[in-house]
This record gives structure tokens, C-alpha cells and sequence, in this order.
């Protein structure tokens, strides 16, 4: 991937920041699920035998305030699955978060939107997440928000030529397999990664990155 195609930056009427509905109501519907996922398959006893700080990565960021609503969720999902573990608020361990999207996304405008009252400490980090952007074994928990799929949509509208849509698909596949293969890499023995995403027809593409994230992680 050579070419970056970033969300509009700024607050301005056609930002990402004021035109970003769509994935706020994405993530606010999965808050459920991803407390489930949280509690049920986050190992946090090995993860806290190596570490006294969880390393939350958020891949393909943007701007605006979406993002930091989600980690503040995240990190609120891993307290209880502490409490769980250890049904205690002492030693509560440091929170490190990494909002990651392309060297030209609008960094700036972003962080202007970070919570004063946050329980975290938070980092930007540049370059396109189909590659390698973090120490293997260095993350415990990865987020990444898929909205492939409404390109997809609006690319048949388009076009009736299915070699082109095809195509299209075929490059997503290659795109998500150097996504999973970089971030199976990174993220430690008892971390997970979320993909979200809110297109149900997206099955095929899906079943794909399952097998491949099974996988990578089984070697």
C-alpha cells in the first residue's frame, strides 16, 4: 500500500470529525459485545505476569472524538475484567493507548478532542496498519473498525462490471491478510484483537480474516 487516502481533517462541515455518525453509531452498538469479548477471552493473568502496563492499540483512528469514547470504553472493560481476576481496585495497572492512521491523518485536530480526565496515557503513531508498527509481542489489546464494505456498496452501485468488483475485493482480502499478519506479531500470548464492523453481508470477507487471524496465531 503506497498511496493513503486519510479522512478529512479539521472541524470544518465536510471533516470526518462532523460526518462521522456512521461509525459512532458502529461503535456504540458493539460497546456490548466488546465488553463480552473483553471478559470472556482477554487472558489478563498472563498478561499481567510479564507487564504492570496494558498496551491498547487503535488502528485506523481518524480524527474527532469517536475514537477516544471507544477507548474509554476499552479500558473501562479491562478494569472489570481485573476486578474479576482479582476482585480488588489495588494495583490497578497503568493504561498506555496508541491511536494509529496514516503519517498525513489530521493528528492535530484529534488530539485536541482528549478527554482532560482520561486514566490513560495516549500516543500517536504513523503509518498504514497493513504493516508492521509496534515490538513483537508488545500489545495486549488491538481495535480496528472495518467499514470496508460500504466502499464495496457504493463501488456496485457503480459499475456492473464484476471483474472490477472482484478486483476490488480480491485487493481487501491481501490488504486484511498483511493487517492480520503484522498484528499477530505484535500483540502478546493472552492478547486479542477486535475487528468491528457493521455490515452483517460481509461474510465472506469475514470467514476469511477468522481463519487467517486462527492461523497466524496458531503458529
Amino acid at each position: 500500500m503506497t498511496t493513503s487516502f486519510p479522512m478529512n481533517g479539521g472541524d470544518g462541515p465536510c471533516s470526518f470529525s462532523k460526518n462521522s455518525q456512521l461509525a459512532r453509531e458502529v461503535l456504540d452498538g458493539a460497546k456490548g459485545m466488546l465488553r463480552d469479548a473483553i471478559i470472556q477471552n482477554l487472558d489478563i493473568k498472563i498478561i499481567l505476569s510479564s507487564s504492570t502496563t496494558i498496551r491498547i492499540a487503535d488502528f485506523g483512528c481518524s480524527v474527532g472524538p469517536n475514537t477516544f469514547i471507544a477507548m474509554e470504553h476499552v479500558v473501562q472493560s479491562l478494569k472489570d475484567k481485573l476486578l474479576q481476576v482479582t476482585n480488588s481496585t489495588n494495583n490497578i495497572p497503568e493504561f498506555q493507548i496508541f491511536s494509529n492512521d496514516h503519517v498525513i491523518n489530521d493528528f492535530t485536530t484529534l488530539f485536541q478532542s482528549l478527554p482532560i480526565d482520561r486514566s490513560y496515557y495516549a500516543f500517536g503513531v504513523l503509518g498504514t496498519f497493513h504493516g508492521r508498527l509496534f515490538l513483537s509481542r508488545s500489545i495486549h489489546f488491538a481495535i480496528v473498525l472495518v467499514l470496508y464494505t460500504g466502499y464495496l456498496r457504493f463501488l456496485k452501485s457503480c459499475t456492473s462490471n464484476f471483474e472490477v468488483v472482484n478486483a476490488y475485493v480480491a485487493q481487501i482480502e491481501k490488504d486484511m491478510e498483511m493487517l492480520l499478519n503484522a498484528r499477530a506479531e505484535e500483540i502478546v500470548e493472552g492478547g486479542m484483537m477486535v475487528l468491528v464492523t457493521p455490515f452483517a453481508s460481509y461474510t465472506r470477507l469475514m470467514n476469511f480474516f477468522g481463519m487467517d487471524l486462527v492461523n497466524e496465531i496458531s503458529k
